[in-house]
């Protein structure tokens, strides 16, 4: 007499293999995305068909936003109208002197024979929203591949480089700031030329400046490092901290050379 269980009650492979065999191809997929780069394609083609469900879930935090925006208190417009005012006539100034400054550059370039710097190629872009991660340091912008983002390029806003485009999909690209701790910055103090890599510092906001000479000075009080790549961009943001990351809702910005 056959005491085998019906067809309905059949377990399959117990618990213990099948979580074996799936902790092994998880594994295996880490490691040939890792090394080989297979998955590339896979992952921006699935961010292009997320990305209206990340525009549709970020909707109501906009419209929130633009509500409040719009019910601001006059006395606020004013005072900003005002320090805008001020800032402007300084811009201009510092404009006026750029020229010059540029003019004689070129003329000392064609009096010497050097060739031509290549124009700085920028573009404003907005913060998507922040990374899952409280403490990987990341925001999502608005511009991808389709506008001409690469990876790599520097991200910057009006006070000077925030981070760094790492990857790129099509309609959206995601930037690590300055503060992640796997994030290198070669910078240059622009009063002695003395060149470093700036690391983040994590969740307190700072950065340590490394592989330069011990006996280079950075005394207190000298300019901010400026950013040494090919390439600089501008915006309106500036999450380098977790103050400002919480303020991320206004605008960054990328460039490609």
């Amino acid at each position: 007499m056959d005491h085998t269980p019906p067809p309905f009650f059949k377990r399959g492979p117990a618990p213990l293999v099948r979580l074996f065999f799936f902790a092994s191809l998880s594994l295996a997929l880490l490691v040939i995305d890792a090394r080989f780069r297979y998955v590339d394609g896979l992952r921006s083609w699935l961010a292009l068909a997320a990305y209206p469900m990340q525009r549709a879930a970020t909707w109501p935090i906009d419209v929130a936003t633009s509500l409040g925006n719009y019910f601001s208190t006059q006395a606020s417009l004013i005072a900003e109208n005002e320090r805008l005012r001020a800032q402007l006539l300084a811009s201009v100034q510092d404009a006026q002197r750029y020229q010059e400054l540029q003019s004689e550059a070129g003329e000392m370039r064609r009096m010497l024979g050097a060739t031509e710097k290549a124009p700085v190629l920028a573009m404003p872009a907005e913060v998507l929203y922040l990374s899952r991660d409280p403490y990987a340091h990341r925001i999502f912008i608005d511009r991808g591949s389709v506008q001409g983002v690469r990876a790599g390029s520097p991200v910057a806003d009006d006070t000077g480089v925030i981070g760094q485009v790492t990857r790129v999909h099509p309609l959206l690209s995601e930037v690590s700031l300055i503060t992640n701790p796997d994030q290198a910055t070669p910078v240059q103090v622009v009063r002695n030329g003395l060149r470093a890599i700036a690391f983040g510092g994590g969740a307190s906001g700072m950065l340590e400046l490394r592989l330069r000479a011990s006996t280079a000075p950075t005394p207190r009080g000298s300019p901010s490092p400026r950013w040494c790549g090919s390439s600089a961009t501008r915006s309106t943001a500036s999450p380098a901290s977790s103050a400002s990351r919480r303020r991320a809702s206004s605008a960054a910005a990328t460039c490609s050379s």
